[in-house]
């Protein structure tokens, strides 16, 4: 799990119609401050010169947020081993919220870019938008076939005029994550399958199986952790959201939205969800200390249970289908124009975000592939989880990741999110009413869409 799966934030926006895309992501507008050399620099050497490797070799620097993988996976190693002219570093800011508007400042004025640059899928639309023109079409690099990505994932990162300026890394396919134990001692199934079917299709259902959790589940626990967590699962398997296939702003008019406000707000009144918000310290202490049963999961959120669970949690986490498909998650990689090393930069994007790479990537990290090239390899049918047992989540998620809606993204759909997530259905945990809540909630969005 990296730092650009953390709470939903406002995001800048550039006008523009929305593109296709599948996921919820982190973005905040944060004051540009510093640059992007400002995260954390790890080329594994003391050599501090952008462009030369020393021993006659060219460094490739990726700026990146969060925890990509790409390292820790022995990618970078691999790669190096490959290609002996090269070394590659990486510049880290841990968040998001951080690295976005430094690099938006970076693209504005087309200076002081990395070689290669992520960007999380929240931020895609705005930068397919408004700085394409900053950016290689990466449909031309060696080695890269737009028939690898899932089609939705390929036209995220691609302009109305067919350039395609960001290759998709992972993305995050829903599922429900439950504690067998807990569910159990709430006298609800625990196999996968059965469980599966208490919702099957509807997330009314998945709110009803809440209410028989209720009575009979462990003292002091909810059934959900969050209400932020549930309408974000909701929300993402609609075909529309925020915005309506034409650029318009739509989520107080679209019935889905408010449909899946009210229902997430049926659930905190009825006690089913807890009161923290998601990726909070809070948050975190709730899943230590085994305070709630189930969660909307995509992959990477594997990760966080177990960097966040007490050791003997381990085993008793189990993963559902999901009652519809939906995304949470996803970014991309692009090479600015100003690069000092652009050929090096398209070689090694192709290479990272090749099938291959992908599935290696989801072994050891659970970024789920974005290449659906990459769903057959041994990597991705054959991957188990230490909280999850036996449980075959590669299969899991890979037909879920072939169900998910395609859905209109546009420049503030972000600040819809957090609207909606943060001044909106946490209230209602808090003893306000779905009724308060809810126009709390449009308020905050509109002010925030007029500036």
């Amino acid at each position: 799990m990296r730092a650009r799966t953390l709470p939903l934030s406002r995001q800048r926006s550039g006008g523009g119609k929305p593109i296709v895309r599948k996921a919820l992501a982190v973005a905040a507008v944060v004051s540009l401050g510093t640059g992007l050399l400002a995260g954390c620099a790890d080329d594994g050497g003391d050599d501090s010169d952008s462009s030369s490797g020393g021993e006659g070799r060219t460094t490739v620097t990726l700026g990146l947020f969060g925890t990509f993988g790409f390292k820790e996976a022995g990618l970078y190693a691999e790669y190096e081993k490959l290609n002996p002219g090269i070394k590659i570093a990486e510049n880290v800011i841990e968040r998001n919220e951080n690295y976005y508007p430094a690099l938006l400042n970076h693209l504005t004025t087309n200076s002081g870019l990395q070689d290669v640059q992520a960007v999380e899928v929240g931020n895609i639309a705005e930068i397919v938008a408004t700085q394409a023109g900053k950016l290689e079409d990466l449909s031309k690099a060696p080695g890269v076939k737009k028939d690898n990505w899932l089609g939705w994932k390929w036209q995220q990162g691609t302009t109305k005029d067919g350039q395609t300026i960001g290759l998709g890394t992972d993305i995050g396919p829903m599922a429900i994550c439950y504690r067998k134990d807990m569910f159990e001692k709430a006298g609800l199934p625990t196999d996968r399958a059965k469980v599966a079917e208490l919702w099957a299709g509807d997330w009314g259902k998945f709110v009803e199986a809440g209410e028989q959790y209720k009575k009979k589940g462990p003292k002091g626990t909810t059934f959900l952790d969050s209400p932020g967590g549930l309408i974000n699962a909701i929300l993402s398997s609609e075909e529309e959201r925020f915005y309506n296939s034409s650029g318009e702003v739509t989520y107080k008019s679209n019935p889905a939205v408010k449909k899946a406000f009210d229902l997430t707000a049926e659930a905190a009144e009825k006690g089913l969800v807890g009161a923290q918000t998601q990726f909070q310290p809070a948050w975190d202490q709730t899943i230590a200390n085994n305070k709630f049963a189930a969660m909307a999961c995509p992959p990477w959120m594997l990760g966080y249970i177990k960097g966040k669970s007490q050791p003997d949690a381990a085993g008793k986490w189990d993963v559902a289908v999901a009652p519809r498909s939906g995304n949470w998650g996803g970014s991309f990689l692009t090479v600015p124009k100003s690069g000092k090393n652009v050929e090096e930069a398209k070689k090694l994007v192709a290479w990272l975000t090749a099938p291959e790479q992908q599935a290696k990537l989801f072994k050891v990290q659970g970024s789920f592939p974005s290449a659906q090239a990459a769903f057959d390899s041994p990597e991705v049918t054959g991957a188990k989880n230490d909280m999850t047992g036996d449980s075959p989540i590669g299969e899991i998620f890979s037909e879920a990741a072939q169900q998910i809606p395609v859905q209109p993204i546009g420049p503030k759909d972000q600040i819809i999110q957090q609207g909606l997530t943060d001044n909106g259905v946490i209230l209602v945990t808090k003893g306000k009413s779905p009724e308060e809540a809810w126009e709390t909630a449009t308020k905050t969005i509109d002010n925030n869409l007029d500036k």
